[in-house]
């Protein structure tokens, strides 16, 4: 069974697995990360490259690796913070494309709803095509894809805790909910397995980037995501059976052993 790639503007993305590009051990292990798994879009901060103070390098490391770029707006924590981060990443990046991150509580990195929504509205109307990063809130959801955003990234768990999918109810429901929009399950993955349960929910693809910067090895660490992927695609698109209260037997009784039957005689 044939599956047509994942494609965000007409661009047909390489994988369903994106990856961040924070943490890694040295910017070697990030490109040799990337070259083994081919991801369908690596994500940048601005602010931290520019904290780090080698911004202008590490951007043409990444652009020499040939993926798909998503800046993004990590760090931000007012609307006004993050429009301009936005603004300078189109500049820097030359993409209109941007993860778009507001940060209300510091402790779990929660997303701030009111924020992330205004925020989204002004870069629509500056021409941006906008990923908002956010929780599995149902009507955050609803009222983001009214301003006419067609990509929904909600996270698995806190940025960076490795828990999976906190809420696979809330996030099965928005997958109901919008069987027509871009969704991305966002954070919090740490284990392969996590990635395949979102693929098995539907998700179109997952974005993850501490559990294979921070593993003892990212290349294989970032192949097993891969794989995860695409088996979670896999079994979705194939339809995997509901669960049931009670035993279904696998193997037909017709020809069964006389002495089967009757334990008794």
């Amino acid at each position: 069974m044939s599956d047509r790639p994942l494609s965000i503007d007409g661009i047909a993305l390489a994988s369903r697995l994106f990856l961040g590009t924070a943490q890694y051990p040295s910017p070697d292990t990030l490109r040799r990360t990337v070259e083994a798994t081919r991801p369908g879009l690596l994500t940048v901060s601005l602010r931290r490259e520019s904290a780090a103070g080698q911004g202008q390098k590490f951007w043409e490391i990444v652009r020499g690796l040939g993926v798909p770029v998503l800046p993004n707006t990590a760090g931000c924590h007012s609307v006004a913070e993050a429009v301009t981060t936005a603004e300078m990443a189109r500049e820097i990046f030359e993409t209109a494309w941007i993860k778009l991150e507001v940060i209300g509580d510091d402790y779990t990195l929660q997303p701030e709803p009111f924020f992330l929504l205004e925020a989204s509205e002004i870069l629509m109307g500056k021409g941006f095509k906008v990923f908002p990063y956010m929780t599995e809130d149902l009507v955050l959801a609803q009222r983001l894809v009214a301003l006419g955003i067609d990509i929904l990234m909600p996270w698995g768990a806190p940025i960076g805790s490795g828990r999976g999918l906190n809420n696979p109810y809330g996030l099965k429901m928005l997958r109901e909910r919008f069987p027509d929009k871009t969704l991305v399950v966002d954070a919090g993955l740490g284990a392969p397995s996590h990635a395949a349960q979102a693929m098995e929910m539907g998700y179109d693809a997952v974005l993850l980037n501490t559990a294979v910067a921070r593993s003892g090895d990212p290349v294989v660490m970032a192949g097993a995501f891969a794989a995860a992927v695409q088996a979670g695609r896999a079994a979705y698109r194939a339809g995997i059976i509901a669960p049931q209260e009670s035993a279904a037997p696998s193997t037909p009784l017709i020809g069964r052993p006389f002495w089967h039957q009757d334990r008794n005689g």
